[in-house]
């Protein structure tokens, strides 16, 4: 499946990213001296009228040089997300390692039905009717990663039909 497109790099300064702290581990280093203790901070970004969002990790001494050095990082990877008026288009299954999140449309009205990872990750891109289930792994990084993964696997129907070669009513 060879796309023609070429993947460009988003600008994050043309959006208004709101950031969400997912996870703060305290990560220790045993030394000669004793223990290093750092913290590292998982972050998701997203500008919910734009369909964007991204994801990164800081790690720094002190908590608010971790979450800072992860905005910096999300927002370097920033991604467009196909979505309808307030769900997605279709089912869709992420994996990272050994984590696996379903996504699947909900009618107006249902919500966010998601955990801690999957749920950030939902209301940075600004989906507000979606049922998720997390298959596997708890780990919010790989959780996050598996998430993105069934984000990009969405297509809308102007892509699908042009992928088969039909029109948009046809389908």
């Amino acid at each position: 499946m060879a796309t023609a497109t070429v993947k460009r790099k988003l600008d994050a300064a043309s959006y208004q990213l709101k950031d969400q702290v997912v996870a703060i581990n305290r990560v220790t280093k045993v030394v000669k001296g004793g223990k290093n203790l750092s913290f590292a901070a998982l972050v998701v970004v997203g500008d919910p009228s734009a369909a964007v969002v991204g994801y990164g990790s800081g790690k720094a001494k002190e908590v608010p040089q971790a979450i800072r050095k992860g905005i910096e990082a999300a927002k370097k990877n920033l991604v467009r997300v196909n979505i309808n008026q307030t769900s997605i288009p279709h089912a869709v299954l992420g994996r990272f390692g050994s984590g696996m999140v379903l996504l699947k449309p909900a009618p107006e009205g249902t919500g966010v039905i998601a955990g801690g990872a999957v749920r950030a990750v939902m209301t940075s891109v600004g989906i507000q009717n979606v049922l998720t289930k997390s298959i596997g792994t708890t780990n919010p990084h790989n959780v996050v990663k598996a998430t993105f993964d069934a984000l990009k696997k969405l297509r809308d129907r102007r892509e699908v039909a042009a992928m088969r070669g039909k029109s948009v009513e046809e389908l």
